[in-house]
């Protein structure tokens, strides 16, 4: 996997209304962080080393409530792992597991539900197009800022969101990992300049 050794850390968060179960594992643009709960995955992470994992989880857990850390994992990552390796191995297709959308809410959860069924494997959307799906032609800053709070990169595509004039546009993972994603999926647009 692009050099990166597979290491699978897992842990459980739990209070008696939700669990949330988490993993780092390798991939082709270095650690992930994953976590699901019983409704799917809730939550990618890139490079998740140990503090940016210690961080993550903190914040995670203060975001679905204050859940408390427990060990035993169920394996409820296990489809979500295995479609990440594939996707990371070069199989051309979606990753498309169960999602928990509770990270998200309103106008960003409309655009990255939009961008999660709409926006296939091997294709790009501008900004401004992806506003105008959602009924918002004049939006595009703001699906930018969806984008910037997607709780679920690589799996809610937003590496395929790219500027009108063929430019990448912005990204959490940083520039470079956009650049490795769309390559792997030969979709690296060329700039106009």
């Amino acid at each position: 996997m692009d050099g990166y050794e597979r290491r699978t850390v897992r842990d459980t968060v739990r209070d008696e209304a939700r669990t949330v179960e988490w993993a780092v594992v390798g991939s082709g643009v270095g650690p992930l962080l994953l976590a699901a709960t019983a409704e799917g995955l809730v939550n990618v992470v890139f490079h998740a080393d140990e503090a940016v994992r210690d961080r993550a989880l903190t914040r995670l857990v203060e975001r679905l409530g204050g859940v408390e850390p427990v060990a035993d994992a169920s394996g409820r990552l296990a489809e979500p792992i295995r479609m990440l390796d594939a996707y990371f191995a070069g199989e051309p297709r979606d990753v498309r597991p169960a999602l928990d959308w509770s990270l998200t809410s309103g106008f960003n959860r409309q655009v990255l539900r939009e961008l999660a069924t709409g926006v296939p494997y091997g294709t790009l959307v501008g900004y401004g197009e992806l506003a105008a799906r959602v009924g918002q032609p004049g939006a595009a800053q703001a699906v930018g800022a969806a984008m910037g709070a997607n709780p679920l990169p690589v799996v809610v595509p937003c590496h395929r969101v790219v500027e009108s004039d063929g430019g990448l546009g912005g990204f959490g993972g940083g520039l470079e990992t956009k650049r490795r994603l769309l390559e792997l999926e030969g979709v690296l647009p060329e700039p106009l300049f």
